[in-house]
């Protein structure tokens, strides 16, 4: 499938290089520096030039290329390419140009490892840390006993778990991340919301646990007889037809038993050691938003622009925001500004080309207002200001732009091992293991456009429940 991988940094020069056929040379890395990294105008992730096809990955400041001359299937290649990616990220922690250039021998051992004549093999990461470390050599009688595991591991039903776990405390931690794409009138009307999310995974379980959770899905309470026509308020405010979430386009790990989901829309699985992406999901429906947004920039003179912000919390009063930080993009000739705000504090920062306000506790049905005016210094470009996206981060507890929440977490284990208790969760007999806690991450940007607002919202939310 693939003819070779490389990668390269913003400049072109090629950190890594493997070709795994030989019907590329790596001359082809001069082909692709040429045409998509100098280039200005790239608009596809996909480029073909003469027979052979480039698939690429911008990650941190490094590009991820996979080259091929056949008729591949691209969703795999990204596929791969992601993998490469996390598999980094579980060896260095941070996948970067420094961190490649400090490991590229141990790079090479896992490329040879992960890809076999271009198709991919096991790209686990626990699997491959079995036997390829960053540590010494091992002494001949470790390497006898964990040769079994090996081959337990990669040949079994559970190859992403080896079965001799074992934790003193026993957890797991379920994350939920989602990103909320808004698009709003200039007068506020909400012209279209959607929400793209994904549960994590940590689970630091000994032995072979199942787990089984689920979530208040729409199809689900449907089949139990549980929707109803009612609304029920959310915990930041506002209403939800009795908190019942329609989920699209869901996709999940290969731990997951796909018919158990579709016979009674639970999520069974053996969890992987550490973390792991569980579930992707979209949804469209009874889209809560935290936050209101409204900018207006008026432009006074050649040497002076005005900016007008205001923000408005939608949750309920008896919750609150932390840790606000709102990011207003200026123009590049910008020499210098002067804020004032009703709380918080506010300044220019002259690196981020933007004005940048922070508010440490941003209470719930409240609204904050920036004003500032920006000194501009002459320039001869006569191309008009883009207008960048406003970015906002935040985070907020029991509060959840989706509604979605796990309904209940059951871990079974044969050992039947005690349950971990954290503040005041008091664990039932019957769920004998562990808690859970639900922690949904969003983020938030706005775009001020003329007549339209654009708005990215990410949130983080800390729910404690039972398991």
């Amino acid at each position: 499938m693939l003819s070779g991988f490389f990668i390269f940094n913003v400049k072109g020069e090629v950190l890594i290089s493997r070709l795994y056929r030989p019907d590329v040379k790596r001359s082809v890395a001069d082909v692709f520096r040429i045409q998509v990294v100098s280039s200005t105008d790239v608009r596809s992730p996909i480029t073909t030039l003469g027979s052979m096809s480039f698939f690429h990955v911008r990650h941190e400041n490094m590009y991820l290329v996979g080259v091929t001359k056949i008729n591949a299937n691209a969703a795999l290649v990204f596929e791969f390419l992601y993998k490469v990616v996390n598999l980094g990220r579980s060896y260095f922690g941070k996948f970067d140009e420094d961190a490649v250039k400090s490991n590229f021998t141990l790079i090479y051992e896992l490329l040879d490892e992960i890809c076999d004549f271009g198709f991919p093999q096991n790209t686990e990461a626990e699997t491959l840390k079995l036997y390829i470390t960053t540590e010494g050599v091992r002494s001949e009688k470790a390497m006898k006993e964990e040769g079994s595991k090996i081959a337990i591991q990669a040949t079994g039903a559970v190859a992403w778990r080896r079965p001799d776990i074992k934790y003193r405390k026993n957890e797991a931690f379920v994350d939920v991340v989602e990103s909320v794409n808004l698009l709003m009138s200039a007068k506020g009307t909400v012209l279209r919301a959607d929400v793209s999310g994904q549960i994590l995974m940590r689970a630091y379980l000994s032995g072979m646990p199942e787990c089984k959770f689920g979530l208040n899905d729409k199809v689900l309470l449907e089949k139990e007889g549980k929707l109803g026509t009612a609304t029920a308020a959310m915990p930041g405010g506002g209403k939800r037809s009795t908190g019942a979430v329609e989920l699209d386009d869901c996709q999940f790990h290969q731990c997951v038993k796909l018919g158990n989901f579709e016979r009674d829309r639970t999520i069974n699985f053996i969890p992987p050691d550490g973390e792991c992406e569980l579930m992707k999901y979209r949804t469209t429906e009874n889209i809560n938003l935290p936050f209101r947004v409204h900018a207006v920039v008026v432009e006074l003179s050649k040497n002076r622009m005005e900016f007008k912000v205001s923000v408005r919390s939608q949750f309920t009063g008896k919750i609150f925001a932390q840790n606000v930080q709102l990011k207003i993009p200026v123009p590049t000739n910008t020499s210098g500004a002067k804020c004032l705000v009703t709380a918080g504090k506010a300044k220019y920062v002259g690196s981020e080309n933007a004005l940048v306000w922070k508010i440490s506790r941003f209470q719930g049905q409240q609204e904050y207002l920036l004003s500032a005016e920006a000194e501009l210094t002459p320039t001869t470009n006569k191309k008009a200001w883009s207008r960048p996206p406003i970015s906002m981060d935040f985070q907020v507890l029991m509060f959840t732009a989706s509604g979605l929440m796990v309904r209940f977490l059951k871990i079974f284990e044969k050992s039947n091992y005690p349950s971990v208790k954290w503040n005041t969760v008091t664990l039932t007999p019957a769920l004998h293991r562990s808690f859970k806690i639900l922690r949904l991450v969003l983020q938030y940007t706005v775009v001020p456009q003329p007549g339209y607002v654009r708005y990215y919202c990410v949130i983080t939310v800390g729910v404690i429940g039972k398991s």
